[in-house]
């Protein structure tokens, strides 16, 4: 009991300031309709555990790289095109993915290039030079490669063969049950282009290795044969893909929707893990002591992310429709149970006399949660939770327990990158595709994050609803009104007070609490 009372003064101010809170929604309620609320707190829910999946990995890479990547609302939009295109073109993506892991091979080769040029004797203006031409060559030889792969894609420049229209077509054979027809088949690589390919993958490596020598951070370990594994798995996997081109890419398409649409998720994670480890691999370790230079550079790396995204899938939005699981219509739908919802797979649901879209309001939380709960199982039940949590602390302990902190800070990158993906590609259905909804989310991640503590996993998910539920209820007011004293209207908030809403709750919790309501006092 004392050491409640001790705990409750230590913390006085925060419980306080979740107590006001706590009132002030209590009081947002009061002036709404059972139905009203509910379906503006799921809706909230929504929003909230969306911005969360962003936050959450900017406050891991932050709370143990000190790294504030502002690219990574370009990864959450990546990833809900990244997605789309595995869901809606497969074709596509099959296309892709073998040149891409025969890159991904010939940079996995890394440690052995790592030994070799540690090996080499080079001058001081040639160790500056070399890295830089690596890198252009590394950069000609594999845009020639996938320039050169035939790939089947879209143009969307073309009405007909835009983007959009594909997703439409994608959306009709959902709703109409029938089956989709794929695109013709391009022809198969020259035995050039897989070669051209790993070739362009070893220059990226040696041009890292080469950067890496020049700071004189190279290792003169032993290459096991352990190390050789990963990148002669992808080289067979790249082979095997271009082989079976047109077979996989048949079977992709007559998959249902539902399960199309959960495998586009699991590429979608496996994608964001991967851009964001080859990021920390290339870009930030080497900037680790420079924040402004990482800073500037993840900014550019952003808007690079977009101009890329506009050259490949266009300028326009376009939409993702939702999966057979969450589209079903019909005589039984809106479901008023959960069995009614499964055996109809309805679109919306009855609760409490509200109507609510069940991939918008309940899978979307659901995939929030699963994720708050994964992510906090791995950080305080796992081993390399115990390091992640030890190198946060001190990371010269951790590495003179003889653990590579390099590949931690590499593994918790990946892992923040992973989550912005998945987040874009669950986002997509309910928010369609565009350009720029990353920065868009980026900057709610940001405020959510400064609202329950930059370095703080459980302050993410805090921050995040707390954005959230204020968005949803000033855009519910702003239909409805609020009435104030000395009006003789109901005051409708216009929609440039939702972004502002949440910037002035920021700047009253800051002021109040300056590390956030769950962050750590430095």
């Amino acid at each position: 009991m004392h050491d409640l009372i001790t705990a409750a003064r230590k913390n006085r101010t925060l419980l306080i300031t979740l107590a006001v809170l706590a009132l002030l929604l209590l009081m947002a309620i009061q002036g709404l309709t059972t139905e009203e609320w509910v379906i503006t707190m799921m809706r909230g829910f929504a929003v909230g555990a969306i911005t969360f999946l962003v936050a959450s990995g900017l406050s891991l890479i932050f709370g143990l790289l000190d790294v504030l990547n502002l690219a990574h609302g370009t990864l959450f939009m990546i990833g809900a095109y990244v997605g789309w295109t595995m869901y809606i073109r497969p074709d596509t993506f099959v296309d892709l993915l073998a040149p891409g892991l025969l890159l991904a091979a010939g940079l996995m080769l890394k440690p052995l290039i790592d030994a070799g040029m540690a090996r080499l004797a080079l001058g001081r203006k040639t160790s500056r030079i070399l890295p830089w031409a690596l890198l252009v060559l590394a950069l000609v030889v594999a845009g020639w490669a996938f320039a050169g792969w035939p790939i089947t894609a879209w143009n969307p420049g073309v009405p007909a063969q835009s983007p959009a229209t594909y997703a439409l077509q994608m959306d009709q054979s959902i709703k109409g049950g029938s089956a989709r027809t794929m695109p013709p088949a391009t022809s198969a690589p020259s035995v050039l282009h897989p070669v051209v390919a790993l070739l362009g993958g070893l220059l990226f490596a040696a041009s890292v290795s080469a950067f890496s020598r020049h700071r004189a951070t190279l290792s003169r370990e032993r290459v096991g044969w352990r190390s050789l594994i990963a990148p002669a798995v992808l080289l067979i996997v790249g082979v095997v893909v271009m082989l079976v081109n047109t077979p996989l890419s048949e079977f992709l398409f007559d998959l249902s929707s539902t399960a199309l649409f959960f495998g586009a998720a699991l590429v979608t994670i496996l994608v964001g893990a991967g851009l964001g480890g080859l990021m920390e691999v290339t870009v930030i370790r080497p900037l680790y002591e420079r924040p402004i230079y990482q800073l500037m550079l993840t900014l550019g790396l952003g808007v690079a992310g977009i101009e890329l995204v506009q050259a490949i899938w266009g300028r326009p939005e376009f939409t993702m429709p939702k999966p057979a699981l969450f589209a079903g219509t019909g005589d039984a739908c809106p479901a008023t149970s959960v069995a009614g919802w499964f055996q109809s797979h309805c679109s919306t649901f009855l609760l409490v006399g509200g109507r609510l879209r069940v991939y918008n309001e309940v899978f979307v939380i659901l995939v929030g949660l699963v994720v708050l709960v994964g992510v906090w199982v791995l950080l305080q039940r796992s081993r390399i939770g115990m390091i992640i949590r030890a190198g946060v602390q001190d990371s010269d302990m951790v590495e003179a327990l003889g653990i590579n902190v390099r590949q931690v800070f590499t593994l918790v990158f990946a892992l923040g990158a992973a989550l912005a993906a998945l987040g874009g590609i669950v986002a997509g259905p309910s928010m369609g595709l565009s350009p720029f909804m990353g920065e868009r989310l980026l900057l709610s991640a940001l405020i959510a994050l400064a609202i329950g503590g930059l370095t703080s996993f459980p302050g993410a998910a805090a921050g995040s609803l707390l954005v959230g539920l204020l968005q949803q209820f000033i855009i519910r007011y702003g239909q409805i009104g609020i009435n104030l004293p000395f009006l003789d209207e109901p005051f409708k908030p216009t929609p440039p007070l939702v972004p502002a809403s949440t910037v002035l709750l920021m700047v009253i919790i800051l002021l109040i609490l300056p590390q956030g309501l769950f962050g750590r006092r430095e």
